[in-house]
């Protein structure tokens, strides 16, 4: 099930006309409402829980400077996000970091996913899923800065397509070749891993 874009928008929306008014309660209250989210999709973002961090305090700081040119066409955690994500691709791009494009990733088939088992408690089993899981975090890193915003809002945001789509700025259709082109990407770059690991 998809999580909703954001807490009710009367609350919300009650929150900002408050801050706007310089309501100190009402700005804490907007922060401890989206930072935990706000600073997990930065750490996607960039993987560096300091850049992490100094990106989530800067979003707070620009949004709230901006607060009184807010007017609430979108909901304030869609605008809250686009600000993120705007000074998270800044600075991945200032880091001119190598990223994973098609063109670098031709040679690879992109078989279908594998399913995954249910419950497994076995320690092996959480071992490699917890490798898994680092080696996808490594991949996510290296795709370009257009589809790994798609891929993390609609992978680990939960956010429905349109959502997405204001948080970036661009049409739907858009944002669903982002993220079927990234996806494809990450599947690829795994794929491209193991057949180096069992080579090695």
């Amino acid at each position: 099930m998809q999580r909703a874009a954001t807490m009710p928008l009367s609350e919300d929306a009650v929150l900002v006309a408050r801050a706007k008014r310089h309501d100190a309660a009402a700005v804490t209250a907007l922060v401890l409402r989206y930072q935990d989210r706000l600073y997990n999709v930065m750490c996607r973002m960039c993987r560096d829980p300091d850049d992490a961090l100094d990106l989530t305090q800067s979003t707070f700081v620009k949004a709230l400077q901006s607060l009184p040119r807010f007017e609430g066409r979108a909901g304030f955690y869609t605008w809250l996000f686009r600000i993120a994500m705007n000074l998270a691709i800044s600075h991945r791009r200032r880091e001119r970091r190598p990223t994973l494009s098609l063109s670098r990733m031709e040679g690879a088939d992109a078989g279908p996913p594998q399913p995954r088992s249910a419950l497994e408690t076995d320690p092996a089993r959480i071992t490699e899923r917890d490798e898994m899981h680092r080696r996808l975090e490594r991949a996510l890193a290296e795709l370009d800065e257009e589809f790994r915003a798609a891929v993390v809002l609609k992978d680990v945001e939960e956010l429905d397509y349109a959502t997405i789509a204001e948080i970036l700025d661009v049409p739907v259709g858009t944002v669903k070749s982002r993220i079927h082109r990234g996806r494809m990407l990450l599947r690829r770059a795994l794929e491209v891993e193991n057949r180096c690991r069992d080579a090695g």
